[in-house]
């Protein structure tokens, strides 16, 4: 192999394995505040709307209790624990539709733990 064929093959080589990070989540930079920590204004308002605030809105619809409104950080902190178990709930899942993506179910348990910050 003659050194020029030698080059490409390196380039190449370099391209591939810089390219490639072992997974494919596209979650790898989920925040982005400084901290790095996941915050409700920056992760969790937009999974919320999305996902729940159909039923769990300012006027809970669709038999969902009156007390489940997820419309403020403050109703969302407090029912942290009960969206985590409700979104991981295979035989009765939230939303009702199926289990919403493991991305972002993973990011509310971030969010947990990392202080439930609001910014």
């Amino acid at each position: 192999m003659n050194f020029k064929n030698l080059i490409h093959v390196l380039a190449i080589s370099i391209l591939l394995f810089s390219c490639s990070s072992g997974d494919d989540d596209s979650t790898t930079d989920i925040d982005p505040n400084s901290s790095g920590k996941v915050t409700y204004n920056g992760n969790i308002k937009v999974i919320i709307s999305g996902n729940c605030a159909n039923c769990h809105g300012s006027t809970p619809a669709n038999g969902a209790p009156s007390s489940a409104s997820f419309n403020t950080y403050a109703k969302v902190k407090a029912a942290v624990d009960k969206i985590i178990t409700r979104t991981n709930d295979t035989s009765n899942p939230m939303p009702v539709n199926g289990l919403m993506s493991q991305t972002n179910r993973d990011l509310i348990k971030k969010w947990k733990a990392d202080g439930l910050l609001e910014n």
